[in-house]
């Protein structure tokens, strides 16, 4: 064969190529947008979210029966992905007890309760975890006048706490690691709880960091009660589960939650994302905010999803300063701020 013939052979193999790599590429982006999740809640017309009964900073009613919370946002933000408003979506209550079991069932579309990521529920339970919105350890909260200086001064102690999660066990494990005996009452409903510490019926109560700064809060005296400086069970790392075999569905829940990091990475707010839309010229922000690519289109959704979800629920700065914040309960950010900021949240480039 010449060496032209053997150019000729070269060249057609590659264009071959390219056109098998368009090809494989046009149907990659197809089948990313193919969910039946998705297709159920359009279908229906509103997302139905299941979160907690009520943990004000996480998820809770105010007096006109509006649900409000960082896990609350969470779920406005993908109602506002899908369907252009925050506003269609149906909270459902669910206990620690059955949160997992409703979601496996099918009777709401994701679970945003202030749930631990964990290996055993992302491997046994079918579930999966698309992201880490919220970063806690679990921490112990007691009255003033129990005299209580660290976590081995519990020993005797009745801690008030929730049954069907891991507290449970990281509570015999701490007792076993260090020779001590803390007693636990569990109950199904955090409420109950919190009334039953404030009752006198347990020493204390403990959750994750974020749930016992919301337990503090309903106390009939908030100043009489205190944090244990130790916290025990490790890192824990908080966020939606959705069931697994739906690869889109668990992509769009995770990219709304990267939405509003990067948001709060580039500096664009409810206030400003308006008039940062009309005037920015850096590309990460324009494709960010759907002026450039088409990224809104391979998550099954419009390019203008993460422009709404900044104006109508913020970023996620101002998420967590209306609920756990300065606005909210008064817990500082600490591992939840931005890694900018020497926090844990990370964000993934938007290329």
């Amino acid at each position: 064969m010449s060496r032209l013939h053997v150019g000729l052979a070269a060249c057609g193999l590659a264009v071959l190529g390219v056109l098998a790599f368009a090809v494989a590429a046009t149907a990659t982006a197809q089948d990313v947008v193919k969910s039946p999740t998705m297709d159920t809640i359009k279908k229906r017309g509103e997302l139905v979210c299941g979160t907690d009964t009520g943990i004000p900073g996480y998820s809770y009613q105010d007096s006109k029966g509006e649900w409000l919370g960082l896990d609350v946002d969470l779920c406005r933000g993908i109602a506002d992905a899908l369907f252009g408003s925050p506003a269609k979506v149906k909270f459902v209550g669910t206990t620690s007890k059955v949160r997992f079991s409703v979601l496996q069932a099918g009777e709401i579309d994701l679970l945003v309760r202030n749930s631990e990521l964990t290996f055993v529920r992302n491997t046994q339970l079918g579930l999966d975890e698309p992201a880490i919105n919220f970063y806690a350890a679990q921490t112990f909260m007691v009255r003033k006048s129990l005299n209580v200086a660290h976590a081995k001064d519990l020993n005797g102690a009745t801690i008030c706490l929730l049954s069907g999660s891991t507290l449970e066990t990281n509570i015999a494990d701490f007792n076993r690691a260090n020779n001590v005996k803390i007693n636990t009452l569990l109950f199904d409903r955090p409420e109950e709880a919190f009334a039953a510490a404030d009752a006198g019926r347990c020493d204390g109560y403990t959750d994750d960091g974020g749930s016992v700064a919301a337990a503090r809060s309903t106390m009939k005296k908030p100043g009489d009660w205190m944090f244990v400086p130790e916290t025990i069970g490790g890192l824990q790392p908080i966020g939606p589960y959705v069931r697994q075999g739906d690869v889109a569905w668990s992509r769009l829940v995770k990219w709304v939650h990267y939405a509003m990091l990067e948001g709060e990475l580039l500096g664009v707010t409810k206030a400003n994302v308006d008039q940062v839309k009309a005037s920015t010229k850096d590309p990460e922000t324009r494709r960010f905010l759907g002026l450039e690519g088409d990224f809104g289109k391979l998550l099954g959704v419009d390019n203008d999803w993460a422009y709404r979800i900044i104006k109508d629920i913020g970023n996620y700065g101002e998420a967590y300063d209306a609920t756990f914040g300065e606005k909210g309960l008064g817990l500082p950010r600490g591992m939840n701020n931005l890694f900018s900021n020497g926090g844990l949240h990370v964000t993934i480039s938007w290329h």
